[in-house]
């Protein structure tokens, strides 16, 4: 039997998710709030939803059916965008219907977001589309103060090799966006990697694809920082231990999570940035160089946490939680 639920706080995720989710959907329980999981990617094999419009007062309703839940639009009261995910079809759907239905069900779910404006949102999802452009990023950065790396985005063949040389050969190449959202799954997932001497032979293959190269920072720490809100959340590395082996600490083994802090100001440049971007979650990645200075990489606006909850014993999720419930006048 399905049951309508009043005043609910949806999570927004795919079923291939956990642990970060789970802290969160446990957190608002403890809060006596009821959260209800979406597994974007079961629309619409497994989840039922209905807009209805017309001339009433009341003039467009929209009602999701999933597992024991009925969710009417008025009864939400706050939605954690955790994930979207592509639609997961059958595999007994002709391929030559693929596409047009999960075109056709993505255009759904994205109404079905947008009746549902009135509600608090970590992070709308027009700002964190607009947040996940790293070109818009780096400009930002610069023009609130942070420090980056040397940078060029280009499809020219001859500008990279031009850009290599003039870095010494300290160079990493990385793409404009990430083709998976997750951390560990994707194989078409490409983490940042050092460029070698080798590598500029295949450098015509730019005209394909422009992509983001960078001058290679030499490290002493990396940073992943969360801003939740007003409280912020550091945990560091030691990239001596890695750093000579990979340039991206999700490949190594060695990579050891400690609790972290950051000067005054540079947490003061963090929050500045998130509030120009308008959200109230983001997660920074930053370097200390050997000289003590901080360079800024990226900010993910969903960006991964439950290693930082997990190691160090931060209470991110509840600080979430306490986000989501705070009651909108």
């Amino acid at each position: 039997m399905v049951n309508p639920v009043d005043r609910i706080i949806l999570l927004l995720t795919h079923s291939e998710d956990f642990f970060t989710i789970d802290r969160v959907f446990s957190a608002l329980l403890a809060r006596g709030v009821q959260p209800i999981r979406i597994d974007t990617d079961l629309f619409p094999v497994e989840i039922e939803l209905t807009a209805e419009f017309s001339n009433a007062l009341d003039r467009s309703k929209y009602r999701l059916n999933y597992g024991e839940y009925l969710i009417n639009t008025e009864d939400v009261q706050a939605v954690w965008l955790r994930r979207l995910w592509q639609p997961r079809l059958s595999p007994q759907l002709s391929p030559q219907f693929q596409a047009a239905c999960a075109r056709e069900s993505s255009t759904t779910l994205n109404n079905f977001w947008d009746s549902l404006r009135h509600a608090r949102w970590v992070d709308p999802i027009d700002l964190i589309q607009a947040a996940e452009n790293k070109l818009r990023q780096l400009r930002i950065a610069t023009e609130i103060g942070l420090q980056i790396p040397r940078t060029i985005v280009t499809n020219s063949p001859d500008r990279v090799r031009e850009f290599y040389t003039s870095v010494g050969g300290e160079m990493v190449a990385k793409l404009i966006t990430t083709l998976s959202t997750q951390m560990q799954g994707s194989s078409f997932f490409l983490y940042t990697s050092r460029v070698n001497p080798e590598d500029l032979l295949a450098a015509d293959a730019l005209r394909h694809s422009p992509m983001v190269f960078q001058q290679l920072i030499p490290k002493r720490r990396e940073f992943r920082v969360i801003c939740v809100g007003e409280s912020v959340f550091v945990g560091a590395l030691d990239a001596t231990k890695y750093a000579d082996k990979t340039v991206d600490w999700r490949t190594s083994t060695e990579a050891q999570w400690e609790i972290g802090t950051l000067p005054d100001f540079v947490v003061k440049q963090l929050q500045t940035m998130l509030a120009h971007l308008g959200l109230t979650f983001g997660a920074f990645d930053l370097i200390e160089t050997p000289d003590g200075e901080y360079i800024f990489l990226e900010i993910n606006p969903v960006g991964e946490w439950g290693m930082l909850e997990r190691d160090l014993d931060y209470p991110i999720a509840d600080t979430i939680a306490k986000l989501l419930t705070i009651v909108q006048v």
